[in-house]
């Protein structure tokens, strides 16, 4: 695999994983939690379709995706494939950070379980 592709997979994954924690802090907005509890759907989808945080996070999900069409174009899904568990464990680590996420010793012996059955399952198939 060439250098450049592996740069790109890594970009891929970080994007996304950071996608994630941008559309956390989007769906944390005050706004949006009492709009869905009370089951105000149009309100909830008007204020989710307009908060910068998810249409922010859902635009670098979308360009984490480009830029992964482009690994795929260029390597085996197979060989590509296993660093998407990286992506686990970049969003634990960014929830914790970011967001305040628990930590604990379960949590992270799952996420990395996870990780490693990715590669596992890739390696196998």
């Amino acid at each position: 695999m060439r250098l450049s592709t592996f740069l790109f997979i890594l970009v891929s994954v970080a994007m996304s994983a950071s996608a994630q924690i941008v559309l956390k802090l989007g769906m944390g907005s005050a706004n949006i939690g009492p709009s869905l509890n009370d089951r105000r759907w149009g309100e909830a989808a008007w204020l989710v379709a307009t908060n910068p945080w998810v249409v922010s996070g859902l635009t670098l999900y979308f360009l984490s995706a480009v830029v992964w069409l482009l690994v795929l174009s260029r390597v085996e899904v197979s060989l590509a494939y296993p660093f998407v568990g990286i992506g686990f464990i970049l969003t634990m680590l960014l929830g914790w950070l970011a967001l305040g996420d628990s930590m604990n010793l379960t949590r992270v012996a799952g996420t990395l379980m996870i990780a490693g059955g990715v590669v596992l399952i890739a390696r196998g198939g």
